[in-house]
């Protein structure tokens, strides 16, 4: 037997988990729940570090609060941590407040999976125009992530979102749809009051390929239809099929589900209700975006944007056809995917966003495993692929870790006492699981306040029910964590 596998077989192998959304919790209950850990093989001691005061990641800042699917996730991964055998070490980040050398001298092993926040560049003309947005950041601002600014301009009438994922949907409904009708979900009031300001009448959403080929969900599809005096207004010369098209309807469920809404919302033509809707939300195919452009009375501010028309090519790629469609926006937001930031003191592939790595094992610069570092979820394998599905991908690393646990370089001070006198001497805030708890039950109790005072304002039976409501400062999430 190895040194490693003496020292650590003698105490729980300490493992710290560096990111605490889906990817990290689902990495550390696989760990805790592991054959080799229930079999008693060994024990382990885990913790899971944040670099925001709260847990979650991609669940609290990445998706649209009015997302069916967020409560069923969150109930799910609070159970997880509220087991009490991992430990969540929030408002601590890497290379800042905590280097790689500091989690080698306190873990036996550390697993990186901080996900994927920054949006995906667009190469073209005018993208850096004023009213040329991100469609990360603007996730990240009506999300109530802390380190964004707390306004943002909504000053279009006319709105173009690139991208035909489930960001892009999220970004385009959250853009048309009316402020009061999201008063049920968690978002935060900066945001309502902004969003109710807004003099939005169109938003247009473009896809470069067919309507077979787009990279959206089902569900995400359907939630577009439930939105109160809005319009979805589709074109019939969009909807152009090739034989790969063909081929992914009839062999793919999903695919057929989505077809079949959209062709279906095609024939029924939502905008020839009685009473027009006072907002549209339009769907387009076969768009390929040329140049964000401004124009002579507003320089320097978007004007407008010019798309090539594409056509399928028979393999469900496209190609250009030569002719070019002008659309008059005051606005762009662009969601054409999420792209990893480079950590500290790791090598990094700026092409792909992610850690180089065999399996969730981290390779350094000549390709070789660095013996007791891993990665998972978006960091490790790009931000592709839904929450779910960052589940197997944990498995992965794990397994890995699990096969190398004898070999792992121990850790100098393993004390679990160790790692907070140190976070305390460098005068650091983190935060806790119990000051989670703190500042979830605080939030509620913002809810059931807002709530009370419109069913006074109101009447109990048209009062406007909030479940909770989003804190935003970092300063304030800290001091309620931290009582």
């Amino acid at each position: 037997m190895s040194n490693s596998a003496e020292t650590t077989s003698k105490r729980p192998l300490r493992v710290a988990i560096v990111g605490a959304g889906p990817a990290g919790v689902y990495a550390a209950d696989i760990l805790t729940k592991s054959n080799e850990v229930k079999d008693g093989d060994f024990e382990v001691s885990i913790d899971l570090f944040e670099a925001y005061p709260a847990p979650y990641g991609l669940i609290r800042y990445g998706v649209a609060p009015d997302h069916p699917r967020i409560k069923g996730i969150v109930n799910a991964l609070h159970k997880v941590l509220d087991r009490g055998d991992i430990r969540f070490l929030g408002n601590v980040t890497y290379g800042r407040d905590l280097t790689l050398h500091d989690f080698r001298a306190f873990y036996d092993a550390v697993i990186f999976s901080t996900g994927a926040i920054r949006d995906a560049e667009l190469d073209i003309p005018g993208v850096g125009l004023e009213g040329s947005f991100g469609g990360a950041d603007f996730v990240s601002w009506y999300d109530g992530h802390p380190d964004v600014p707390r306004d943002w301009p909504l000053d279009a009438r006319e709105i173009a979102v690139i991208g035909n994922g489930n960001v892009a949907l999220d970004v385009a409904r959250m853009l048309v749809k009316h402020a009061d009708d999201l008063l049920v979900t968690e978002i935060p009031d900066n945001v309502y009051q902004a969003l109710k300001g807004s003099p939005v009448t169109d938003v247009h959403v473009f896809g470069r390929r067919g309507p077979a080929q787009v990279k959206f969900t089902p569900l995400e599809l359907r939630e577009l239809s439930h939105a109160r005096d809005v319009d979805i207004v589709l074109y019939p010369e969009d909807f152009e099929f090739d034989e790969a098209s063909d081929s992914a309807i009839r062999g793919n469920n999903q695919i057929r589900t989505m077809v079949n809404t959209l062709t279906n919302w095609l024939v029924e033509e939502h905008a020839e209700a009685e009473v027009p809707s006072s907002r549209r939300l339009h769907l387009h195919f076969l768009h390929s975006p040329v140049e964000i452009h401004d124009g002579a009375t507003s320089p320097g501010k978007v004007t407008g944007i010019k798309f090539e028309r594409m056509q399928l090519d028979g393999t469900g790629n496209v190609k250009g056809t030569g002719q070019f469609l002008d659309y008059p926006v005051g606005a762009v937001y662009r969601a054409i995917g999420y792209h990893g930031s480079a950590l500290d003191e790791l090598e990094f592939d700026t092409r792909r966003g992610v850690i180089p790595n065999e399996g969730g094992r981290v390779l350094d610069a000549g390709g070789t495993p660095v013996p007791g570092i891993y990665a998972t979820g978006w960091i490790k394998r790009g931000p592709v692929g839904l929450i779910g599905h960052t589940k197997g991908d944990a498995l992965e690393t794990i397994g890995f870790l699990l096969e190398d646990r004898l070999t792992l370089p121990p850790a100098q001070n393993p004390d679990p006492q160790a790692i907070i006198e140190l976070l305390e001497e460098r005068g650091i805030e983190y935060t806790t699981w119990a000051g989670w708890n703190k500042l979830d039950a605080h939030e509620l109790a913002l809810g059931a306040e807002w709530s009370a005072a419109s069913a006074a304002a109101t009447g109990p039976t048209t009062a406007v029910v909030r479940e909770r409501v989003k804190v935003v400062p970092r300063e304030e999430m800290v001091k309620i964590s931290r009582g």
